[in-house]
């Protein structure tokens, strides 16, 4: 075998190597998405901008990509088939330009983008009473984060003629009058961050393996 054969052939490893990493991050951002999506199934009636649901989505969403583009590059790169080969890195290219402009997106556009999803969540509030499943996912959210309102706990005063809903005290109270004094969009965007460090940590792995 020549030189330049084994070294077309050792390339040809590397990257079904590399393409194999990105598959199995691909499996493993889908994986955590799945998760997510299973533990705040309770929330499932709230508008897809709460914090914990929106990132589930992307997950997977993000996840599915990646391993579909992975399993393009393993396959040209086996199969030595210039097409496959072709989708994967058109793919690769646009996957990467998505996420340096998402990213883009949401460092400039951070401050809008989180008043216009409170605001969404403090439209849904308003059918508390006349929509059981809302009613049971903001009861869970609150219970479970202790945490009231979206922004603060004086947002459920127009919602229930100036008095709060029972989620936001301890268990066992007949009445509710001083809630939780910790809203929760920002409690659970920090249980969020807490609980998936090692998910961003990844993502900026499966980045450095696209570049």
């Amino acid at each position: 075998m020549s030189v330049s054969r084994r070294c077309l052939c050792c390339v040809k490893y590397l990257m079904f190597v590399f393409n194999l990493i990105f598959w199995l991050g691909g499996c493993g951002l889908f994986g955590v998405g799945v998760w997510l999506s299973f533990t705040q199934a309770e929330f499932s009636s709230l508008p897809l901008s709460f914090p914990s649901l929106s990132a589930a989505n992307l997950l997977l969403v993000a996840g599915g990509i990646t391993m579909v583009t992975g399993f393009l590059g393993c396959l040209g790169a086996l199969k030595e088939q210039r097409c496959l080969l072709f989708m994967f890195f058109v793919i690769l290219l646009l996957l990467v330009l998505t996420e340096v402009t998402l990213m883009l997106v949401i460092h400039i556009f951070r401050d809008k983008l989180d008043s216009k999803a409170q605001g969404e969540l403090k439209e849904g509030m308003k059918i508390y009473k006349s929509e059981p499943g809302l009613k049971k996912s903001w009861d869970n959210v609150q219970k479970m984060f202790k945490c009231c309102g979206v922004t603060n706990k004086t947002d459920w005063y127009d919602v229930l003629n100036g008095t709060l809903p029972l989620s936001c005290c301890s268990v066992g109270t007949d009445q509710c009058v001083d809630g939780w004094s910790e809203p929760c969009y920002q409690k659970a965007r920090q249980w969020l961050l807490d609980n998936i460090p090692s998910v961003l940590v990844f993502g900026v792995f499966i980045g450095v393996v696209q570049v």
